[in-house]
């Protein structure tokens, strides 16, 4: 089961979990627990630290749901969450290991339109996004893979529509570069 942002049952669910009804915060959480550590794991590069960083993002949702105050918002909610917690796990490991975590510069034009997409390159996106500079690469991931709204995006990651639109113009310019060196 995932959670359906559109059905208005779910918006019911977050509500009762918020105020601890356990069967509808087991099935909350069941719902995003495999999306969160697909996120997750993304962005830390490794498997047993999205693990550590999910149980993490889990209890913090389950402790702080009360204060959600628009369950519509849900998801974008959890996904803020989950990449802050997985930002800070990163950058922990990056200073342990000796190394700082890779920043990428803001596009420099901002695009208006949403891009349009053909289906290879839908298809090709799970095995091309990971080589994608990680402020865009997770921007698509969000957008296309977890099919979060541009609004979404924007509140998971308190950045403006705007830089949403921009970063995942920018990823899906280098995500059709790079497939058309691999068509070649």
């Amino acid at each position: 089961m995932t959670f359906d942002p559109h059905d208005p049952g779910n918006a019911a669910l977050v509500v009762r979990a918020a105020f601890g009804d356990m069967h509808s915060i087991d099935r909350l959480l069941r719902s995003i627990q495999q999306p969160l550590y697909d996120h997750i794991t993304f962005i830390t590069g490794d498997r047993d630290t999205a693990s550590d960083v999910l149980q993490d993002v889990l209890l913090t949702i389950c402790r702080s749901l009360i204060a959600l105050q628009d369950p519509t918002l849900f998801r974008a909610w959890v996904y803020r969450i989950a990449t802050r917690a997985a930002i800070r796990a990163e950058r922990r490991h990056a200073r342990g290991a000796g190394t700082t975590p890779d920043h990428t510069p803001e596009p420099a034009v901002e695009s208006v339109d949403e891009p349009a997409f053909d289906p290879e390159l839908i298809a090709a996106i799970p095995s091309l996004v990971a080589g994608l500079p990680p402020a865009c690469g997770i921007v698509v991931r969000l957008r296309y893979l977890e099919e979060l709204s541009v609004a979404e995006v924007a509140e998971a990651l308190n950045v403006p529509a705007g830089t949403v639109k921009s970063r995942a113009s920018y990823g899906v310019a280098l995500l059709r570069q790079r497939l058309a060196r691999v068509d070649r």
